[in-house]
C-alpha cells in the first residue's frame, strides 16, 4: 500500500518541480539575461552559465510547492476513484493513509536543507561574480568607501540604571584593500567626548593587534567640550578593535550565504551596533531554518485536502495549490516585516506562519478522519 501511494505522489512531485522552478527562473532570471544579451552585449555562453547557476535557487523554492501539488493531486485522484473509500473499508485509517505523504515530505525537507546549505549559496555567489566580470563591473573584494564602525557599550547612569550608549565612532573615507584613508575617530569611552583623532591613513598591525595611524592629529577635549591639548604625529599606534577591517570585507548577499556564513557575518555586524542590519540578518537566519519544514506543512495540507471525498480535476488541484502557496507566503512576508520592525522576535517572525499552518492542517486532518 505504501509503495502504491508513494508511486501516486512521485509523478506530480517531479511535474511540480519542473513547472514551479521553470516559472520562477523565467521571471527571476531568464528575462533579465535575455535583456542583457540583446541590449548590453552579454556573451551567450556566460548567460547560459549564469542561468544554470541560478537554477538551484529556484528548485529549492519549488520543493515545498511541489510537495503540496503532489499530495493534493495524488490523494484527490485516489479519492475521486473511490480508492480511499476502499482503503477505509479495509480498516486503513486516514492517519495511516497519509503516512507516505508525511515520509515523502520529510525526505524533501532534508533535501531542501541540503540544497539550501551546500549548493544554493555557492551557486548564487558564483553566478554574481561571473555576471559582474562579464559586464566589466566586478566589485572589489572589499568595501572601498565610507567605512563606518560604531562601538557601543553599557554604562551605568547616576540613577544606577545601565543604558547602551556609543563609546567610539570610527570613520574611513576610503579603503584600498590594505590602507584606510581619511580617518576620523571620536572617542567617548570615558562617558563624554574625550578625544578626536584625525589621520591621513591607517593600517592594521596583525603582529601587535593595533592600528598604525600616519600623519594625523589628536584633539584632547576637556570638560565642557573645550580643547585642552592638540597632539600632531607622523606615526601613532592606537588600541582599537579590528572590526572596521572586517566590516570593510565584502559581504555576500543573504542568498549567497549558508547558515554558518550568516552567523559569522552576524558576529561581525553585531560589533558595529547597526540594529536594523542585526535584526534583519537574525530573521534571515531563522528563515533558513524554517524554509525546509514548509515541505512538511504543505504535505499535511495537501494530503488532508486531497483525501476528502470529492471529484477534482488536475487543473482544480493546481489552482488550489496556487491559492494556498500565495496565502502562506503572504503571511510569511507580513511576519517577516514585523520581525524586521522589531514587533516580533526573529524566531517568531520566521516560525509563526509555519505554526499557524500546522495548526490548521492538524485541524483539517482531525475533521477528515471523523
Amino acid at each position: 500500500m505504501d509503495r502504491y501511494l508513494a508511486s501516486e505522489l512521485i509523478g506530480p512531485f517531479l511535474f511540480g518541480v519542473g513547472a514551479f522552478s521553470s516559472v520562477g527562473v523565467a521571471i527571476g532570471t531568464l528575462f533579465d539575461l535575455v535583456r542583457r544579451v540583446t541590449e548590453k552585449g552579454l556573451p551567450l555562453d556566460i548567460a547560459i552559465e549564469v542561468f544554470l547557476l541560478k537554477l538551484p535557487d529556484f528548485i529549492v523554492l519549488a520543493f515545498p510547492m511541489s510537495v503540496l501539488l503532489a499530495t493534493l493531486m495524488g490523494y484527490s485522484r485516489l479519492s475521486a476513484d473511490s480508492e480511499i473509500v476502499a482503503l477505509r473499508s479495509c480498516g486503513v485509517s486516514i492517519y495511516r493513509a497519509i503516512v507516505p505523504a508525511v515520509v515523502m515530505s520529510l525526505f524533501v525537507t532534508g533535501l531542501t536543507f541540503a540544497f539550501n546549505e551546500l549548493v544554493v549559496p555557492a551557486a548564487n555567489y558564483r553566478a554574481t561574480i561571473t555576471l559582474e566580470r562579464a559586464m566589466n563591473r566586478e566589485k572589489p573584494p572589499f568595501r572601498d568607501r565610507n567605512i563606518i564602525y560604531t562601538q557601543f557599550d553599557r554604562v551605568r547612569k547616576d540613577n544606577g540604571h545601565k543604558v547602551k550608549v556609543m563609546t567610539r565612532l570610527f570613520y574611513a573615507e576610503e579603503f584600498d584593500g590594505n590602507r584606510m584613508k581619511g580617518l576620523t575617530i571620536l572617542d567617548r569611552s570615558e562617558g563624554n567626548l574625550s578625544q578626536v583623532v584625525v589621520s591621513e591613513s591607517a593600517t592594521w598591525n596583525p603582529a601587535q593587534n593595533t592600528w598604525d595611524f600616519f600623519n594625523g592629529t589628536i584633539y584632547l577635549i576637556g570638560e565642557g567640550g573645550s580643547y585642552r591639548n592638540i597632539v600632531r604625529f607622523e606615526h601613532q599606534q592606537l588600541q582599537l578593535p579590528r572590526t572596521p577591517l572586517d566590516l570593510a570585507a565584502r559581504g555576500r548577499d543573504y542568498g549567497e550565504m549558508s547558515i554558518a556564513q550568516a552567523k559569522e557575518r552576524l558576529e561581525i555586524i553585531s560589533q558595529g551596533g547597526d540594529e536594523d542590519k542585526i535584526i534583519e540578518l537574525k530573521v534571515r537566519i531563522q528563515q533558513k531554518y524554517a524554509l525546509p519544514f514548509v515541505c512538511v506543512l504543505f504535505g499535511l495540507v495537501g494530503s488532508t485536502l486531497g483525501i476528502r471525498p470529492r471529484r477534482a480535476s488536475k487543473a482544480t488541484s493546481f489552482g488550489i495549490s496556487i491559492v494556498i502557496i500565495f496565502g502562506y507566503y503572504l503571511l510569511a512576508f507580513i511576519t517577516n516585516a514585523f520581525g524586521q520592525l522589531g514587533i516580533l522576535s526573529p524566531f517568531m517572525a520566521a516560525w509563526l506562519p509555519l505554526g499557524i499552518g500546522l495548526a490548521i492542517a492538524i485541524g483539517l486532518l482531525i475533521r477528515a478522519s471523523r
